[in-house]
């Protein structure tokens, strides 16, 4: 498959316009972890004018490794702020969970956690569709999460992240103290956590952004995925810049975001 520019896979995107930035603050919650006890965190932020009685899309934000649940709501990086701007305009619930901050690569208690979290949102709230999005380490997140989960997700947007742990060699100390152990030690670990080996099990709408020039998450294995993903026939966007960075600009985040959103929604319509 010859990668340019700019590469779309399956329909075409209605670009978003750009709403007015949310100036609502989130809700913090106080949650303990069935994984080990301990208190964690994630934050809520309802839609304008939200009713007890109306279902509502949930839009979950992953950060990035050294962040927190802050980063996804303050307007402060091109991908923060689409996540804010279509979450406001589709009327979306959006979580940003710590999911064991600074450092947690979806290991298995943040598994554990996210998955408590979707499990207590679905008790407290009507939830339609689940959208999961992140950008480098939460763009590797919610790729993992998705091959572990596929029944709970309706769609992911995956922005400059890793779909093959195995090969990647960034961030070890903080990988190897997520997942238990070293590539070297518990490799099977390492392979169940990346999405390029399971991709039979990414049956949702999956959208992909990566730079052909980053050096921190390199492109390769989300690029090999997303030939399988055309390959499989799944409706799959990616959006390809050669000589972008570790970086998605606003543009493409809020075209993958919604081609996510989108998707999700039109297959939840065709099942029914």
């Amino acid at each position: 498959m010859t990668i340019r520019a700019i590469l779309y896979l399956s329909c075409a995107v209605a670009w978003a316009q750009t709403p007015a930035p949310a100036t609502r603050e989130p809700q913090e919650v106080v949650f303990t972890s069935k994984a080990d006890g301990t208190p964690q965190r994630y934050l809520l932020l309802l839609p304008e004018g939200f009713a007890a009685t109306h279902s509502y899309d949930l839009l979950i934000a992953l950060h990035g490794h050294g962040s927190d649940r802050w980063q996804f709501m303050r307007p402060t990086r091109s991908e923060t702020r689409a996540v804010l701007d279509v979450a406001a305009k589709n009327k979306l619930i959006l979580v940003s969970p710590d999911y064991r901050a600074p450092a947690s690569w979806m290991g298995p208690k943040a598994e554990a956690d996210l998955t408590q979290i979707l499990e207590e949102l679905r008790g407290r709230f009507p939830i339609g569709r689940v959208v999961l999005c992140g950008a480098s380490m939460g763009g590797s997140a919610v790729l993992t999460y998705a091959a572990l989960h596929p029944g709970g997700v309706d769609a992911v947007a995956s922005m400059n992240g890793t779909a093959n742990h195995l090969e990647y060699e960034n961030f070890q100390e903080a990988i190897t103290a997520s997942f238990g152990g070293s590539k070297a030690r518990i490799p099977l670990e390492y392979k169940n956590r990346s999405a390029e080996y399971w991709p039979e099990r990414l049956t949702m709408p999956v959208a992909l952004t990566s730079g052909g020039q980053d050096q921190l998450v390199p492109p390769g294995s989300v690029l090999r995925l997303a030939a399988v993903l055309q390959k499989l026939g799944r409706n799959i966007l990616l959006i390809h810049r050669e000589r972008g960075g570790h970086e998605t600009n606003y543009e493409d985040a809020t075209g993958a975001l919604e081609f996510a959103l989108a998707a999700a929604r039109q297959t939840s319509v065709a099942k029914q």
